[in-house]
């Protein structure tokens, strides 16, 4: 195995790749009872249209959210269940690039990493069990299709993407899903969840060798054939269209607005960029900015209001927005708060506060198993170490948030969502 101290925040992570091509990611964490494992593929909503076998395939939208469900079943019984019984504390997740299957527990941790371990390398569907399935989904979309901040959100990433799957719903629609057959998880399952486009970490008290050993017994012995995806062609940094209302009951109005910016690359250039995309959001709209502050005290926004950004699928987007009673009031001064930091930049000691927060929340998060493990994996799915986020953090400037806003935050780019209250 390969170990690498991290001298200035004191961490350490061991990691190995295996013969099957699975990338093994330790961190030890000496003296803590609770152990904590996370085993992702590199596969989410946008990933439906793929080549297997050199034959290109177009899947549903929801099979990665309808498979991780399915995950669980087994010949014998159900996964969750038994790790539940044998004092673990599972659970699963479908992004738009990823899945992720996770446990923390303080007793017979090789034996549940074992279970986690067999139960999503080895499918098992049946015609039935999929039919079921398809009716239980179908009921919770048609139960958040009806949430104004599903609404909300929705109609903005649609307003912004015309054809990019960051515009669809990780859990498809009620039409999607019942395309699903056992035949579509079994084709999903062979081209993403092998070993070569997974990885597993394991932050706790825990001889790393082991963790590779309990790997090699339980995974597949070969590698599988690494999926070329297809998200369609670019698209323009142009919003599809510039406006979504829908009326709902809600007391006051809701809003997002969007913009489209250009896209992350791969490896640590893809760190750099995030966190100077984030830096930038919390200068412009955190809870401690001059607009939030003055916005805040003319009540024309509250505690919810935030800002955040995503990227996936070749594509990203900053948003930001909440509750509101005069949402084209609070986009405008969003605006001309934008133009005023392009031309001047953030007040110095306001900059130097915040970036000291930001490095002081991302040494924080490397108490919590939960973030390490999400970041070292979406880390390595990306091609970057994120252990490296607090030197990272320390060198950006001024200017390089002169110029996010100046390169990105363009007018010309974004799209408003709104929710109404019924008249």
């Amino acid at each position: 195995m390969i170990h690498k101290q991290y001298n200035n925040i004191n961490e350490q992570v061991f990691t190995d790749k295996l013969p099957n091509g699975l990338s093994v990611f330790v961190v030890p964490k000496r003296g803590f009872q609770k152990r904590y494992a996370f085993f992702a593929t590199d596969y989410g909503g946008a990933d439906r249209r793929f080549k297997l076998s050199g034959k290109w395939i177009d899947t549903p939208e929801g099979v990665a959210h309808f498979l991780e469900h399915k995950m669980f079943d087994t010949e014998d019984g159900n996964a969750l269940t038994n790790l539940s019984a044998n004092g673990a504390s599972p659970n699963a997740y479908t992004s738009t690039d990823i899945t992720a299957y996770h446990f923390e527990c303080i007793e017979k941790f090789n034996e549940n990493l074992e279970t986690m371990l067999s139960f999503v390398s080895i499918p098992y569907f049946t015609a039935e069990s999929v039919e079921k399935e398809q009716g239980i989904i179908a009921q919770e979309i048609c139960m958040v299709e009806d949430d104004p901040d599903y609404c909300l959100y929705y109609g903005l990433v649609k307003s912004l993407f015309k054809h990019n799957p960051m515009r669809d719903s990780v859990a498809g629609t009620v039409e999607s899903i019942a395309e699903i057959t056992a035949q579509t998880l079994y084709d999903c399952h062979k081209v993403f969840y092998n070993p070569s486009n997974m990885a597993l970490c394991v932050v706790g008290d825990v001889d790393p060798s082991a963790i590779v050993d309990i790997a090699r017994k339980v995974l597949p012995e070969t590698p599988g054939e690494i999926p070329e995806r297809d998200y369609g062609a670019p698209e323009s940094l142009a919003p599809f269209r510039k406006r979504f209302v829908k009326d709902m009951e809600v007391s006051l109005p809701i809003f997002l607005a969007g913009c489209k910016i250009q896209p992350t690359p791969r490896g640590q250039k893809s760190l750099w960029a995030e966190l100077v995309c984030a830096l930038s959001l919390d200068l412009l709209l955190g809870n401690s900015s001059p607009l939030y502050i003055r916005l805040y005290g003319e009540g024309l926004i509250n505690s919810d209001f935030s800002a955040s950004f995503d990227s996936a699928a070749g594509a990203a987007y900053t948003m930001f927005g909440g509750e509101t009673r005069d949402p084209a009031r609070v986009f405008d001064e969003v605006i001309k708060e934008i133009s005023k930091l392009s031309e001047n930049g953030p007040d110095p000691e306001f900059f130097r506060r915040i970036k000291k927060s930001a490095l002081g929340s991302s040494i924080r998060a490397f108490n919590s198993f939960e973030a390490i493990s999400g970041n070292i994996v979406e880390g390595h799915f990306r091609g970057f170490d994120p252990f490296e986020t607090p030197e990272l953090l320390a060198k950006i400037s001024q200017d390089d948030i002169i110029e996010f806003y100046r390169n990105n935050l363009k007018p010309d780019n974004m799209a408003t969502s709104i929710i109404t209250p019924f008249q």
